[in-house]
């Protein structure tokens, strides 16, 4: 299709004025849209009379762009060929490719057969050819919301699609409408608002690393494994910042000389000393070294010389006639 030659074909018995609005309102030759406040401060007149002029020219035009059977079978089809739904920017690009994306929303925007749904809070601007196949991408990603919201963990393509009624191509061009619906660079699909999907900050992308090592890690690795996420925006990392971060939020503890872990391990937050504390409050009695030893560490990776120097600490922890320690009471 050549889009610039039918556009050309249907502006040329329009009055100039009427040519020259139309062509700066769709940036169908500067490749710029321009808004009626504009293209009406430039002729001295209102933004009202600019769209008078606009849809006096769209009058001409209309009839004969609907008798163009072949332009209006093409797009029906490729639409079709998405489940009746697609992107407005994915659609422009598919059809216009790089330099026609203006000339083409020019001439779906005159063809009463298609419907444009503006861009809200939670789907981007889209085209439909009916509006069946609307409720059908609407249905469809809400249950794909549904399933994500219950599962609460990334998926990858394979797995979003099972179940649905739908084949690829058209589950693809409905959630890519939707904004709550994400991809990250790895291909798997969650929630946008999950850090999975759209990290923010040093601290997500920390947070990312570790999930993903799913063991402690010292900071400076941390740093280094930052720089690598197939994330945008991740140049370089410096470790300080990281160790800030770390230190900082929640989500992480202090398990060792640098090395942090997730709290959602099991790991508790607090020095040797509480964590000892702890380990002996949780039990149902005193407890002998060793069992101590082997308890802490499990929550701290510590020299055992570390973990018996605070046992001595007569200040927190007292020895019976067994040897096994209890918490001093204050």
């Amino acid at each position: 299709m050549n889009y610039q030659k039918i556009c050309s074909d249907l502006l040329k018995d329009l009055p100039s004025r009427t040519v020259n609005v139309i062509e700066r309102r769709f940036g169908l030759k500067s490749g710029k849209r321009e808004t009626l406040e504009a293209i009406g401060e430039s002729y001295g007149i209102t933004r009202e009379r600019v769209r008078q002029i606009e849809n006096e020219g769209f009058a001409k035009i209309r009839p004969a762009l609907a008798r163009d059977g072949k332009l209006l079978k093409h797009f029906q089809n490729t639409l079709i060929s998405f489940g009746g739904v697609k992107k407005e920017d994915e659609l422009l690009e598919f059809l216009g490719g790089k330099n026609g994306k203006n000339q083409v929303f020019f001439l779906l925007s005159n063809l009463k057969d298609f419907e444009r749904v503006g861009e809200d809070n939670d789907c981007y601007a889209c085209w439909a050819v009916k509006k069946a196949s609307l409720n059908n991408a609407k249905n469809v990603i809400k249950l794909t919301i549904g399933r994500l919201s219950k599962e609460k963990k990334v998926l990858d393509f394979k797995d979003l699609l099972k179940g649905q009624k739908v084949n690829k191509e058209t589950f693809v061009s409905y959630i890519n409408i939707s904004k709550n619906i994400g991809k990250n660079p790895e291909g798997k699909y969650g929630l946008s608002k999950w850090i999975e999907i759209n990290p923010k900050g040093i601290k997500n992308k920390a947070y990312l690393v570790l999930k993903k090592e799913s063991k402690p890690i010292h900071f400076t690795q941390v740093a280094s494994m930052i720089s690598k996420l197939p994330f945008s925006g991740n140049g370089k990392v410096h470790t300080a910042t990281v160790h800030n971060e770390l230190i900082k939020d929640e989500r992480f503890v202090l398990v060792g000389r640098g090395l942090y872990a997730l709290k959602e391990w099991g790991y508790e937050p607090g020095i040797v000393r509480d964590i000892i504390i702890k380990t002996i409050k949780d039990s149902s009695g005193p407890l002998s070294k060793e069992q101590i030893l082997n308890k802490v560490s499990k929550q701290r990776f510590v020299k055992e010389n570390t973990i018996t120097h605070n046992l001595q600490n007569k200040a927190y922890f007292l020895r019976n006639s067994q040897g096994k320690y209890t918490i001093k009471e204050s």
